[in-house]
């Protein structure tokens, strides 16, 4: 494979991880607030915002996740060799 090809599947997999790891957070988070949480609000306005909360909060962990994962990746991986850059600088003559 070339290193075009490699990018393209790179950020293909990137994408798929990250949209799993969102959904697993949405869940996780979900499931615990459900079973520990939602008993001690009863108003529909605060079980809104709790799910508010859950939704950005999921967002975040799975983009730190996904970070913190793709900085190690990229101290074991030389992205030059493998990699083709996705936007290039044009330079004026």
């Amino acid at each position: 494979m070339n290193k075009k090809v490699n990018t393209i599947l790179f950020l293909f997999g990137a994408t798929i991880f990250n949209i799993i790891t969102t959904l697993l957070f949405l869940f996780l988070l979900g499931y615990l607030y459900i079973n520990y949480l939602l008993g001690y609000f009863s108003s529909e306005n605060a079980i809104f915002w709790g799910f508010v909360i859950i939704f950005i909060g999921s967002i975040t962990l799975s983009f730190f996740l996904y970070r913190f994962l793709l900085a190690f990746i990229l101290k074991r991986i030389n992205i030059d060799k493998y990699f083709d850059p996705i936007f290039q600088i044009k330079r004026k003559k």
